[in-house]
């Protein structure tokens, strides 16, 4: 099985990730994360791309993330977070705080993965620059059935031709579809 470099995400009916101050609390309604397909995707997860913003809501909202997930800093896995500013680290956690181009992360993030994937987090934009460099495999996005009427966009990126290859739709309870999509025409 060939390793691969997915956006996992979840967006509003309206194509937005998080609100306009970076929230994420809108998606702790819509279901259960252990109903979701998070247990099998995390399993094969060995390394993380995070962006700033979300780093930042996830230390900030440590109590909401782990009365979802269990802990207060839920990945074991080594985290690459991208930003130009200087962030706290969290005590007891492989983070690696970075910038420039994802090209050169990429390789760093592929050897410590192994044969495992690679995981782009977010933000919307941070996806979408592995998907300028031809380095994103699959996106996974969940759309809950909620709107935000504005925030941060899904992926601030123009795909028309090729276009996204639909390759898997599942329903999440009453709440939320998960659609799978081959990036196609990399390199």
């Amino acid at each position: 099985m060939k390793t691969k470099t997915q956006y996992y995400t979840a967006t509003s009916l309206d194509g937005f990730i998080a609100t306009e101050d970076d929230s994420l609390e809108w998606l702790f309604t819509l279901g259960d994360l252990g109903e979701s397909s998070y247990p099998e995707f995390i399993a094969e997860v060995g390394a993380l791309a995070m962006g700033s913003a979300t780093y930042e809501w996830m230390l900030r909202n440590a109590d909401k993330v782990a009365a979802e997930t269990g802990a207060a800093w839920p990945y074991t896995q080594p985290v690459w977070v991208f930003s130009t500013r200087s962030l706290p680290p969290v005590e007891g956690a492989d983070i690696r705080f970075v910038q420039g181009d994802v090209r050169e992360i990429h390789s760093l993030m592929r050897e410590a993965a192994g044969e495992k994937n690679l995981w782009v987090v977010g933000g919307g934009d941070l996806a979408g620059q592995f998907y300028d460099a031809g380095l994103l495999d699959e996106m996974i996005v969940q759309i809950g059935s909620v709107t935000l009427g504005q925030g941060k966009p899904l992926f601030p990126r123009r795909v028309l031709s090729p276009t996204l290859q639909l390759t898997a739709v599942r329903q999440m309870g009453g709440g939320m579809v998960e659609l799978r999509y081959e990036v196609g025409g990399k390199g």
